[in-house]
């Protein structure tokens, strides 16, 4: 009786020190995220690109009042993605369906944003209807070190001409002091079908793999980040097959990638974007094995999301909980986007002392 007394106080004692050390630990978090901003183009026609097929160009009145409308909600959604967490909009945030330089400039410079000095990385990409993606970053927080747009070389399976479409953008930087490597994406369109669109995201994932490939070729532990609008769901061809990302971040080999949004597809029926009645998670980040280590002296992947708070949904109607996007039957809807964004918690441990 004595021996189970001393042993149920000595397994108190224990318990008590492992809650207090764990109630001692602090961790930084930091979000990575990436959004599409479905057609944020300005009010300008340049005559070298294809920008008059955009939605604000087809508009014919109130331009520059959509135009303004249509900043201000962006920067309302990236101020408040990762923002109940980390207490901060994201460090780092890749986007899509920009036209150039210019609008982004504007974006960053809205009030919502201004006050946390966002860097802009963006290339001019070949893609004939002048989308390009680009990556924001809070300067106090991302330090790039270096960057390059990487073409994709895709061809119409049926005419054989070369499909003009988004470059691929990589830049590698510093985290609050470690060195990640972030991919940015938006791949070939399913037009025309996605059984005869296919090849074309199979091909971009190959590039995407080839660049993951040669970055662990440098350093097998390089902690990588692919994230983009890749009009495929985490179970196509082109994410399982080419990328072969894994649902269960335990069976991810050594060099491999894990993709925690296929289990919110799979399990859960979530999605980012809808087409004719249906859900699709096409927005997607997925990372190397180096962010799922258990040591948190260095920044560890934490969990992932999907931004989609209630002012996001459309409230009624045939659309009713889908994206409130901005632009619908050739005009200004006053919403967001056709996608919701994604995002990842970074969390490092803070010694004090």
């Amino acid at each position: 009786m004595k021996l189970q007394k001393s042993l149920l106080i000595l397994f108190s004692i224990v318990c008590i020190s492992n809650a207090w050390a764990q109630k001692e630990k602090r961790f930084k978090i930091h979000t990575v995220a990436f959004y599409n901003l479905e057609n944020l183009f300005d009010t300008i026609n340049d005559p070298l690109k294809f920008d008059e097929a955009s939605p604000m160009m087809e508009m014919k009145a109130n331009r520059s009042e959509v135009y303004k409308k249509k900043i201000k909600n962006m920067a309302r959604v990236i101020a408040n993605i990762g923002a109940d967490k980390a207490n901060n909009s994201p460090a780092v945030i890749g986007v899509c369906e920009i036209e150039n330089r210019d609008v982004l400039e504007d974006l960053v410079n809205d009030p919502l944003l201004l006050g946390k000095d966002y860097g802009i990385i963006h290339y001019d990409g070949p893609d004939k209807r002048s989308i390009d993606v680009a990556l924001l970053y809070q300067k106090a927080l991302f330090k790039p070190i270096d960057s390059s747009s990487h073409e994709l070389l895709i061809y119409d399976d049926v005419t054989r001409k070369r499909v003009y479409t988004r470059d691929q953008l990589l830049v590698s930087g510093k985290l609050d002091g470690d060195l990640i490597h972030i991919l940015v994406n938006h791949w070939p369109s399913r037009s025309g079908g996605e059984a005869r669109s296919r090849s074309k995201r199979v091909g971009a994932a190959r590039l995407n793999k080839r660049l993951i490939d040669s970055l662990q070729s440098i350093d097998p532990y390089a902690k990588i980040f692919t994230m983009g609008d890749l009009n495929d769901d985490p179970t196509n061809e082109s994410v399982k097959k080419v990328l072969k990302a894994e649902k269960d971040r335990n069976r991810v080999p050594f060099k491999g990638l894990y993709n925690p949004y296929e289990k919110m597809f799979t399990d859960k029926g979530w999605g980012t974007t809808a087409y004719r009645d249906a859900l699709s998670l096409f927005d997607q980040i997925i990372m190397t094995k180096p962010l799922l280590d258990d040591d948190y002296s260095s920044f560890r992947f934490w969990k992932a999301g999907i931004y989609n708070p209630s002012f996001m949904f459309n409230k009624r109607g045939r659309w009713k909980g889908y994206p409130f996007r901005s632009f619908a039957d050739g005009g200004f809807t006053g919403g967001f986007s056709d996608h919701f964004p994604v995002y990842v918690y970074l969390i490092k441990e803070v010694n004090e002392r």
